[in-house]
Formats: structure tokens, sequence, C-alpha cells
């Protein structure tokens, strides 16, 4: 199990790196207490658990964090778990602005200037900073440039890609999918309904699938999605999104939004992405 403490000042960033480990597939914990870490990661760990990567924000709003932390940690990579540390800074003006917009109390100002807790909290958690395996400066990072700068320090380096992409098909008849970000019609299709032999099969079944991709129409449309994919993609992922939801849609929901689904599924999943699939109405009557 990968195991990612994000810690560091307060109003450094903190919720939004352990949201940018969340898009990106990690279990994520905020304030979870150091001393039930070593309990957390063995439950986790279990052969019944399927976690292969934690983040959790760990800092000086629960008490002994500054007292256990050092011990816990180091007792744990002796484990053999790996322990990464993320420390986010910035600049004494940054943290004012941040505290002044968010109207929040400084975990070490409660009763004095905000200022003080900051430089306070600089030298309760200097050794900290120390053992740290990455340190952001983020001073000049608004959320979506703290959110890449994350995403980019652990994403796969074999694929690279950012976007979980799920693909759907659906029936016309039974509504639109509310969630969808983008729709393709593909009623214009040749339609193996109305043939006898393929009528009682979906969109799965072979016969059906080069029955739908054997029309002029149908390979014109297929190449010029997939182009229109690779046009996309790279635009949404340099923008920072991380999920994508493409429905695709006929009449029933059975035939030929089944296969064009597939055929954009095995696409993305060439190219590297992570791919959900869903036929939501394809057992529909």
């Amino acid at each position: 199990m990968q195991v990612v403490i994000i810690t560091g000042l307060s109003g450094s960033g903190k919720s939004t790196a352990l949201r940018a480990l969340e898009d990106i597939g990690f279990f994520c914990v905020d304030n979870l207490p150091v001393v039930l870490l070593p309990k957390f990661i063995q439950i986790q760990s279990s052969a019944s658990k399927k976690i292969s990567q934690v983040a959790i924000v760990m800092d000086l709003r629960e008490e002994s964090f500054l007292e256990k932390y050092h011990d816990i940690f180091n007792t744990l990579k002796e484990k053999g778990y790996t322990i990464d540390i993320i420390f986010l800074d910035s600049s004494d003006e940054a943290l004012l602005h941040r505290f002044s917009e968010t109207r929040r109390v400084h975990p070490l100002a409660v009763k004095g200037s905000v200022i003080d807790g900051i430089h306070d909290e600089r030298v309760k958690l200097e050794k900290l900073k120390g053992m740290a395996d990455h340190i952001l400066d983020t001073t000049s990072h608004n959320v979506h440039q703290l959110k890449d700068a994350i995403q980019r320090i652990y994403l796969s380096s074999t694929s690279g890609k950012r976007l979980t992409i799920d693909v759907s098909s659906f029936g016309y008849r039974y509504g639109l999918p509310v969630d969808a970000d983008m729709v393709f019609d593909v009623r214009f299709l040749k339609n193996p309904y109305f043939v006898q032999e393929l009528k009682a099969f979906d969109g799965h079944h072979k016969r059906v699938r080069d029955y739908v991709l054997a029309s002029e129409d149908s390979q014109v449309f297929v190449q010029k999605l997939f182009e229109l994919m690779a046009f996309l993609m790279p635009l949404y992922e340099k923008e920072g999104k991380t999920r994508l939801n493409i429905a695709v849609g006929c009449t029933g929901g059975k035939h030929r939004s089944v296969v064009m689904t597939n055929e954009l599924a095995v696409y993305f999943t060439n190219k590297g992405y992570r791919v959900n699939i869903n036929h939501r109405d394809i057992n529909k009557s």
C-alpha cells in the first residue's frame, strides 16, 4: 500500500491536495489522529481490502501530532510501508490573505494575531518539513494549479493519463442520462431491431456489431468520432478535468448505442485511459 501524508502550514492548500488525490483514485481521510495511523493501515492492508493508495491529511490541529509523528512514520517505514510525505508551504503574505478571505481562525492564533500563529507554526513544523519527500510552495498557485501539481507527482508514469472516462449507452425512449457531459445520438444508423434475425440480440453480439459497423455512414462516423476524441481529451486534461461522462444513445439502448459505446471504450482503453462502461437500458424491453 502506498500511503501519502499531506501536511504543512495551515492555509497552504492541504484540503485541495487531498481532493486532487481523491480524483485520481486515492482513498482519502482528513485529520486522522497520528496514533491511529498504524491500525488504520493494518486494517486497509488486509486481504479483504482492495485499497492500494491512501492519502491522509495530518497536521497540528491534532494535539498529539507533533509529539508522535516522527516515531510513528519511521516505525511504519521500517515495517516496509511506503510512506510519502508532502509538505505544503506558502509565504506569510499569501497565508494572511487566505485567512482574511476565508475568515477562518488560525489554529495557533485563537487568542493572538494570525501572523504570530503562522510564525509559531513554521517553527513547530520545521523538523517535519525536513522529513518531507516533496515540498510544494503554493504561494502563487491557484486551486487548479495546485491540483495539477499534486496529481503530476502521483499519476502512473506508464499511462500518464489523468482522465477517467465513463462511457454509457442509453435509449432515448427512457430519457437522457442526467449526468452526461457529452451525448452522441446514433439513431441515424441502420437499426438491427428491424432485421428479424438480429432483433433478439443486443449490441454485444458479433452479428449485430458487424451489421451496425458495415455501412459507410457508420464507418465515417466512427472515424470522425475518434478524431474528435483525440482532439478533445488533451484539452480536457490540460484544463484539469479528471472525469468525463460520455453517453451514446439510440432508440431503445440495446443495439446501435451499445455497439458504439463498446467501440469508444476500446478506443480509450487503447489510448491508456481508465475506462468504465455502463449499458443503462440494454435489458429493458
